[in-house]
C-alpha cells in the first residue's frame, strides 16, 4: 500500500528531528526504521472510563519511542524489543478487527513515528467501513507541524503533559525541552478539537483528553502542570492524574524513583486541583501502582 515515504528520507516527525533517512533501514533516537512495527493489538480495559468504557478500547501497541522515559512501564515495546513487523494493509484490517470485537475506539500507542503508514491504513480502513473514533495517544513531545498533520483524521487525543521542569524532563526523558513542544502540541490539539463531545454512555467521542503521572518526589512539578493545563485549556479540556508510578528497577543515580508515589504526594496534588476548580477530571484510587496495568506483550491481534 503507497504512502508518504519522503516524511522518512529525512525523519522530523518528532522534536528530536534526526533527520535520518529511515527508508535506507537508518535509525533515530526512536530505534525505529521504515517498517512498520507493533507488539499488541487487543481491547484495553485499563485507559479512563470514557475511553475504556465496559466494552474495551481497541488498542495497538506500536514498537519503538521519541522519549525514552527511564522509569518507562512499557520499556520492552519503547526501547524495540518487542516488535513484530506488519504492513500497512495488516494495519487497515487490524482497525476494522477491533471494531467488529465491539472497540469503542481505535487506539493508536507511540504512534508519532509511523504517522505516515498510520495516516494510509485509516484512509484505506474507513473505505471499507471503519467508523470508529480515532485515538492518538502519545507521550506529548510532538511537533506542532506533525499533530497539524492529523487534522480531520484524529477524533480524540489523549496526550501526556509530564513536565514543566527541564531539569526533570532532561533528566528522566532526555529532552530538556520537553514543555516547550507539549505545550505547543497540546494547543494544536484543543485547536482542532475545542468541545470535548460524549455519547449516551459517557464515551468520549471527540475532544482531548490531557494525561499527568505523578512522579515520586516531584509535588512541586505535577502542580505547575496541572495549573497550566488549567489556565490555558480550562474546560475545553479533561485531566487525568494519575498514581500509577511503577518501580521498573534499580536507579543507582536516581534513588527517588524506587518507590512508589506516597498516598500524601497523590491527595497533595489531588487537593491543589480542586482548589483551581478542576471538574473535568479523573483521578486514580486504591492501589494502583501495580504491573497489572502493563499488558502481556505477546503480538496478540497482529
Amino acid at each position: 500500500m503507497d504512502y508518504d515515504k519522503a516524511q522518512l528520507k529525512e525523519c522530523v516527525l518528532c522534536p528530536r528531528m534526526c533527520k535520518v533517512d529511515r527508508t535506507k533501514g537508518e535509525k533515530g533516537f526512536c530505534g525505529m526504521t521504515d517498517k512498520l512495527m507493533a507488539a499488541r493489538a487487543a481491547l484495553h480495559m485499563w485507559e479512563e472510563p470514557c475511553i475504556s468504557g465496559e466494552e474495551g478500547s481497541g488498542t495497538i501497541f506500536f514498537s519503538g519511542c521519541n522519549m525514552g522515559c527511564i522509569f518507562c512501564q512499557n520499556r520492552s515495546i519503547a526501547q524495540g524489543e518487542t516488535a513484530k513487523e506488519i504492513t500497512i494493509q495488516r494495519l487497515s484490517d487490524i482497525y476494522l478487527e477491533l471494531q467488529k470485537k465491539g472497540a469503542n475506539n481505535i487506539n493508536l500507542v507511540t504512534p508519532t513515528h509511523y504517522i505516515p503508514q498510520i495516516k494510509a491504513a485509516i484512509l484505506t480502513a474507513k473505505q471499507k467501513g471503519l467508523v470508529l473514533p480515532i485515538l492518538y495517544n502519545t507521550g506529548g513531545y510532538e511537533r506542532t507541524e506533525t499533530i497539524r498533520e492529523l487534522k480531520g483524521l484524529v477524533d480524540i487525543y489523549l496526550p501526556d503533559m509530564k513536565y514543566v521542569s527541564p531539569e526533570l524532563s532532561k533528566r528522566y526523558s532526555h529532552a530538556k525541552d520537553y514543555f516547550r513542544y507539549a505545550k505547543e502540541a497540546i494547543k494544536e490539539m484543543v485547536h482542532q478539537l475545542p468541545v470535548p463531545e460524549f455519547d449516551e454512555r459517557g464515551i468520549m467521542k471527540r475532544g482531548v483528553l490531557v494525561r499527568h503521572l505523578v512522579i515520586p518526589g516531584a509535588v512541586i512539578d505535577s502542580k505547575r502542570v496541572i495549573r497550566y493545563l488549567y489556565q490555558n485549556f480550562g474546560d475545553q479540556i479533561y485531566i487525568s492524574i494519575m498514581n500509577q508510578y511503577t518501580p521498573m528497577g534499580k536507579f543507582p543515580n536516581m534513588p527517588e524513583l524506587e518507590r512508589t508515589v506516597t498516598k500524601k504526594e497523590y491527595e497533595e496534588v489531588i487537593d491543589y486541583a480542586i482548589s483551581l476548580g478542576i471538574i473535568q477530571g479523573y483521578i486514580q484510587e486504591g492501589e494502583t501502582a501495580k504491573e497489572s496495568f502493563i499488558p502481556i506483550f505477546d503480538y496478540e491481534g497482529l
